[in-house]
């Protein structure tokens, strides 16, 4: 039998994308996208911080778009790094490499945001 590893998350950005490029040029996007979770019978939330990075033509996107507080959907595939420091310490990361990203939210020129159904409604109306 095979294996899988996909991500799909939903959440709110924690900060403004940070943009960079490899060295052979390709750029890089990385940010941190807040989800929530109900847990218990009360009803308790937990928000989980999750490390996003997208690389190419979606980090492109994401540099250009996203901003914190936005509200995406993304999808993807978890990646975990290593790299030990010169005092012998060993570090991980894991991360989501995103593939696809969806904005859910349309941003309005005074810097609020509406849902995409609204922005999709009024796009739809006739002149």
């Amino acid at each position: 039998m095979g294996s899988l590893n996909k991500v799909l998350l939903i959440g709110r950005l924690g900060k403004d994308p940070e943009e960079r490029s490899t060295a052979g040029g390709t750029r890089v996007s990385t940010f941190s996208l807040a989800t929530d979770t109900l847990r218990g019978n009360n009803g308790d939330k937990t928000t989980e911080g999750h490390r996003v990075v997208a690389y190419g033509k979606i980090a492109e996107i994401c540099n250009q778009y996203l901003r914190k507080g936005r509200l995406v959907f993304i999808e993807g595939s978890l990646q975990t790094r290593s790299w030990e420091k010169p005092a012998g310490e060993k570090h991980f990361m894991t991360e989501i490499v995103a593939n696809r990203l969806q904005f859910l939210e349309y941003p309005n020129k005074d810097g609020t945001t509406k849902p995409m159904e609204a922005a999709e409604e009024e796009s739809a109306e006739p002149f």
